[in-house]
């Protein structure tokens, strides 16, 4: 994890994100364990609403406030996806404050090609070589362009050490929570975060919810010979 007084010397906005983080790890016993954390954000034009108000940069900040707890250098890939997948720059300290409202209107709306996204993220962990275990934060608020597609594609990844945190922005998420349940997975990799209006989410509800579901599959993972 990063040194507090690094994090208020350089991003003293996002203490108080960190020490919420914290907070929700220490609940579940998983104070120093690490993770690689990684931003997965839908850009499709049913969004633009959650982009114009502050929620998309929110979730960005929260992501970070986690890394810094599960990362040396505590860097969040940031992957959009829509009708395919854009990459622009990691969300670092040392640019988080508003990098979502620089970065995004150089990304296409597009649709909702939830597979795109999820190979980039898988493709993200494994080529930047590390050794941590994969957090992916998903974000969508709809249905993807293939159920059938992301359904095969979660089995398929359930035998890789990448947990996949879906959060759902506004009401469109039956998908998701079907997929939550998702049968023929080696063990179970995947939780659902319903944020209707992220506004009304707290900090803590949110980590609580990422967090508890995260250590369940990592204890299911290490049994199943997944995570070391």
């Amino acid at each position: 994890m990063i040194n507090l007084a690094k994090i208020e010397q350089e991003a003293p906005g996002l203490v108080s994100l960190a020490k919420t983080a914290a907070v929700s790890l220490e609940k579940t016993g998983l104070t120093g364990q690490r993770a690689a954390v990684q931003l997965v954000l839908d850009h499709s034009g049913s969004m633009s609403n959650f982009y114009s108000d502050g929620s998309v940069q929110h979730l960005a900040d929260q992501a970070l406030g986690l890394s810094v707890n599960l990362d040396d250098d505590g860097t969040v890939p940031l992957i959009f996806f829509g009708s395919y997948v854009e990459q622009y720059d990691d969300i670092r300290l040392d640019n988080y404050a508003g990098i979502i409202q620089r970065i995004h209107p150089k990304v296409h709306w597009g649709s909702t090609d939830y597979v795109a996204g999820m190979e980039a993220a898988i493709d993200e962990h494994q080529n930047s070589g590390a050794t941590d275990p994969g957090l992916i934060i998903f974000q969508t608020d709809g249905e993807p362009n293939d159920r059938q597609a992301v359904e095969k594609l979660l089995q398929r990844a359930s035998t890789l050490p990448i947990f996949w945190a879906f959060i759902g922005f506004g009401g469109r998420v039956s998908f998701l929570e079907r997929l939550d349940d998702l049968r023929g997975r080696t063990v179970d990799n995947a939780s659902f975060f319903h944020a209707a209006n992220p506004h009304s989410v707290t900090d803590t509800q949110l980590y609580d919810a990422l967090i508890g579901e995260y250590a369940k599959w990592l204890t299911a993972a290490r049994a199943a010979g997944i995570v070391a």
